[in-house]
């Protein structure tokens, strides 16, 4: 196969394959009800000067499906810690007692539900527009190379190549989505 055309292909597959990860660390924000520590990871605290992550200033743990622990290194750090989860848009009100932070993650209601899966098909949606013009992209170079001189089948088979390509990624994003909606759904 010509080398110009297995480079296209390539950085098709490479943008479909960002499109896909991109997607999935977008659903991993979205709170399903049960307990995942990822949720906290946008939340930044003030640590001598600088914000970082909690992550980087506490040990952060779910010691069941409802319950998030925060437990920071620095017993003086509590106070912006929970501050600062007061402050995001996580949305959970912080229990401190004094030793550790714990978030209890409420049960979804039915309408919560139907939003959270709206915002999860419409990430799903911008992960397939970013596969279509990944598609589209190594199409029309394809067509260009074939106006240069490249035989037309070889145009014609890189041109299937591509389709086969975005057909895997396509039904990658739906298994990603119909997985995601399934936990978001499960009561």
């Amino acid at each position: 196969m010509n080398e110009e055309i297995q480079f296209n292909l390539d950085v098709a597959e490479d943008s479909m394959k960002s499109a896909i990860h991109h997607l999935e660390e977008a659903l991993v924000h979205i709170r399903a009800g049960k307990a995942n520590p990822r949720i906290l990871d946008a939340v930044r605290v003030d640590y001598y000067g600088s914000t970082v992550p909690i992550a980087n200033v506490a040990n952060i743990t779910t010691p069941d499906a409802r319950t998030i622990a925060i437990q920071p290194w620095e017993k003086k750090l509590i106070k912006d810690i929970e501050k600062a989860i007061i402050n995001s848009e996580v949305g959970i009100m912080p229990d401190n007692n004094g030793e550790m932070i714990r978030l209890a993650i409420p049960p979804l209601t039915e309408e919560r539900r139907k939003q959270l899966v709206k915002q999860a098909r419409i990430e799903g949606e911008d992960a397939r527009i970013s596969v279509r013009n990944a598609r589209h992209e190594a199409i029309a170079t394809f067509k260009k190379l074939v106006k240069d001189g490249l035989p037309e089948d070889t145009g014609k088979d890189a041109e299937a190549d591509a389709q086969k390509m975005h057909d895997k990624y396509m039904k990658r994003i739906d298994d990603v989505l119909a997985v995601k909606e399934k936990e978001i759904l499960t009561v």
